[in-house]
């Protein structure tokens, strides 16, 4: 098993990017959030496939392509060159201990599921919210990496590369995060796509920007950022009246977020280092 990890390992490095500048490093990563933006509005908003419960093949061709390829696996490659070029550090990224990362999903769980019950949803069948919850993950996954952790982070590196405050390097990383967050939206079926719902979900996408860059854990940051996304969501099923149709377990929801989950701890366990932590010589290209 080791040799088979060690071997991929090799074969999914891109000494190019490895051996880029901060500032190249930082325009890719602009570039990824171009083309996942791209990707979500050629999959989901041109044809509104969130907005058409039925379509699952749809539904699965814009989770697998946008967000688990691209928005996460591809990403988090990138991440890995991020990290093991000396770039920046996997625990400025968010990518802490067992420990840490399970502290921080309750805090942060916790505060986003708080906040989301403060609002008095139009459900809280918790078959409704499960379901809701396991659309929406994929997505918030793949949001979480390409604007927080790949652009945010990469931004933040590059600042304090060329010398800036750290912390006016976290506020720029933070602001410009938030931001892009809710243009992306733009990409998005109705009502996500309207300029007042980008602007709500940037106000939204500072509130996880805090939890994300005060706490440095990205799987916190990720579980408040999901109970965020479910009041959007279960609101809008609402006034379509599609919300009946989650009213009984969805496998094909509850599966794709599993294998969204699975993607991404595997991926950052096993592939994401800093140059120290790497094997002897797995720093060559």
């Amino acid at each position: 098993m080791g040799s088979i990890i060690q071997s991929t390992r090799d074969t999914l490095r891109f000494p190019v990017i490895r051996g880029l500048s901060p500032l190249w490093k930082t325009l890719v990563a602009v570039g990824t959030y171009a083309t996942w933006t791209a990707l979500t509005w050629l999959l989901e908003g041109r044809i509104r496939t969130l907005q058409r419960p039925d379509v699952v093949l749809d539904r699965v061709v814009y989770t697998g392509v946008a967000n688990l390829l691209v928005g996460t696996l591809l990403a988090m490659l990138l991440v890995r060159e991020f990290a093991a070029s000396g770039f920046v550090s996997r625990s400025r990224l968010g990518f802490r201990s067992i420990g840490r990362t399970v502290v921080a999903v309750l805090i942060g769980g916790g505060l986003g599921f708080a906040l989301f019950a403060l609002q008095q949803p139009p459900t809280t069948d918790p078959v409704v919210v499960a379901n809701v919850f396991a659309q929406v993950l994929p997505v918030s996954i793949a949001e979480i990496v390409i604007c927080w952790v790949v652009v945010g982070g990469s931004l933040e590196a590059l600042l304090r590369h060329r010398g800036l405050n750290r912390y006016l390097a976290t506020g720029s990383a933070l602001v410009v995060s938030s931001v892009l967050f809710g243009v992306y939206h733009f990409a998005h079926s109705p009502p996500f796509n309207t300029v007042e719902m980008v602007v709500l979900l940037t106000v939204v996408g500072v509130g996880t920007g805090l939890i994300y860059f005060v706490g440095r854990s990205f799987y916190g940051a990720l579980a408040f950022h999901n109970f965020m996304a479910l009041i959007g969501v279960v609101s809008s099923l609402e006034e379509d009246g599609q919300i009946g149709s989650y009213q009984q377990p969805l496998p094909p929801l509850l599966a794709t977020a599993l294998v969204a989950v699975l993607v991404m701890v595997g991926i950052e366990r096993l592939f994401v280092r800093d140059t120290y932590e790497e094997e002897p010589g797995d720093h060559r290209v």
